[in-house]
């Protein structure tokens, strides 16, 4: 369904973030019901499950499947795949008509998916950040072109003057020298901005920055909620009101290819997405050598597959950390033995008195932290204490699309979920007099700090942690971190 004139009225209109849901559902009812339905499934963690008796037509997911066996598995790439699927079903079908609507489209969606689980499943608020980035790059590029070809055109009419006057520009009392470079410059618009330093991120907030208003006056933005990726809730689903304060007016021009261009930028981030694997397998020669002994904890699929190409070149030993109280390393050892990997299963606290026979530790990752840090598995934190005392290098693998702009203001709590006890201790046992007495608490996380961290080994390369902060600008805008809080 198209949007009717009246509610195009505003040249800067657009949607709000507050409306999406109830937009989507007057103007595009099937776009709304994918929405829902992806929403349930993900309150539910079906999306992160795989078995051959799905009946989907996805080569990626068919692959998953066959990789685990057939059997009903974990994989977070699955989710993140399937939420980049989900968008751009959306992004291709929804009637937004620049890239101001299409932005704030993607912030509802993004509150949406955060509000229904994705708050435990940090991979889906990275791909919308990432989608968002790419949508900006594509109007700076658009912008870019467009400064280029007036750039172009003033040229050849200053030299079509030149030409017919038979003087230089620069002798003419009544224009001032150098006027020409000076507009050139000013029609160039500011294609680096995400270029940014530790210094200039640092100095990057709202609080520091000084805007222009419509007036020509400039103003100091005095606090965070006041930054462009805040909207007023209050707004309706195609006000115009407060439009000059959160997007450039070059996001507010139509533009007839905008919509291939970024089509084509999801289509490449999910191209990166089904090579993730392999583009990380491919350095592992360059990080196991022969007769090393390596370490890690519980069962990553990402941290197997390394292994296993490794091993491809290599004679190394493995030492697998059980993981309890799930103990997904009983799994992962038997997988890697069958490979034909010698492979060793200890228990979670044998971990520090193996450690000096130890020379490389690997660590799988649930996210990554904007300050470096790591979220993995529980238990984690232990190991890693191991290897910082015997000085055992820790390196964790990762895909690019578990990078979070979040800082671990929480400590140990940052992206935690605590999950029932029951795997700890059987609910017979707590009728006794003692035991009922005793708090059990399950954490499914550890947070992991980078001073504790050797190395990231990503689908993009290998990085220090300090490094990070450059990886979350050159992936995700700086307005955009805070989208979904």
């Amino acid at each position: 369904m198209v949007v009717s004139s009246s509610e195009m009225s505003h040249p800067g209109s657009e949607l709000s973030t507050s409306t999406v849901r109830s937009w989507l559902a007057a103007h595009h009812p099937k776009q709304i019901a994918l929405l829902d339905k992806f929403e349930m499934g993900l309150r539910l963690g079906r999306l992160s499950t795989s078995s051959k008796n799905k009946g989907t037509n996805s080569s990626f997911i068919d692959d998953i499947s066959k990789n685990y066996g057939g059997t009903a598995s974990r994989d977070r790439r699955q989710v993140t795949f399937r939420t980049v699927e989900l968008l751009r079903t959306l992004i291709g079908s929804t009637k937004w008509k620049n890239a101001a609507q299409l932005m704030i489209l993607l912030r509802g969606v993004g509150r949406e998916l955060n509000a229904a689980g994705g708050a435990k499943e940090p991979a889906i608020a990275n791909i919308v950040r990432r989608i968002m980035c790419a949508v900006r790059d594509e109007v700076a590029t658009a912008e870019a072109n467009e400064a280029q070809a007036i750039m172009a055109k003033a040229d050849s009419a200053t030299k079509a003057k030149a030409n017919t006057t038979f003087e230089p520009i620069a002798e003419d009392p009544d224009l001032p020298p150098h006027q020409g470079q000076m507009s050139r410059n000013l029609a160039i618009p500011n294609t680096n901005s995400r270029n940014l330093s530790l210094s200039s991120m640092l100095w990057a907030h709202p609080q520091h920055l000084g805007t222009t208003n419509t007036s020509g006056t400039t103003t100091t933005r005095s606090k965070r909620s006041d930054s462009f990726s805040s909207v007023d809730s209050s707004s309706n689903i195609f006000s115009g009101e407060n439009n000059d304060t959160d997007f450039p007016p070059s996001f507010y021009a139509n533009r007839p290819h905008f919509r291939p261009a970024v089509m084509e930028a999801i289509q490449e981030i999910m191209l990166d997405l089904e090579d993730l694997h392999k583009n990380i397998d491919d350095q592992a020669s360059s990080h196991i050598h022969t007769g090393e002994v390596v370490l890690t904890y519980s069962r990553s699929k990402t941290v197997e597959s390394f292994l296993k190409a490794a091993a491809k070149k290599r004679q190394f030993q493995v030492i697998v950390c059980e993981g309890a109280p799930h103990f997904g390393g009983h799994t992962m050892a038997k997988s890697l033995a069958e490979a034909g990997i010698d492979t060793t299963v200890i228990h979670d606290s044998a971990a520090f008195a193996i450690m000096a026979r130890v020379n490389k530790v690997l660590l799988p990752a649930h996210a990554v932290l904007a300050n470096g840090g790591l979220i993995a598995p529980s238990g984690s934190h232990m190991v890693a204490l191991a290897a910082k005392h015997y000085s055992v290098p820790l390196v964790c693998l990762t895909g690019m699309f578990k990078l979070c702009p979040m800082y671990p203001h929480e400590g140990q709590d940052t992206l935690q979920d605590l999950v029932s006890p029951s795997s700890v201790v059987d609910y017979v046992e707590l009728s006794d007099q003692i035991m009922s007495k005793v708090e059990f608490v399950n954490p499914v996380h550890d947070y992991i700090p980078p001073n504790l961290i050797n190395l990231y080994v990503t689908n993009i390369g290998a990085f220090q942690p300090s490094y990070i902060y450059r990886l979350l600008a050159e992936y995700y805008h700086s307005d955009d971190w805070e989208s979904f809080e």
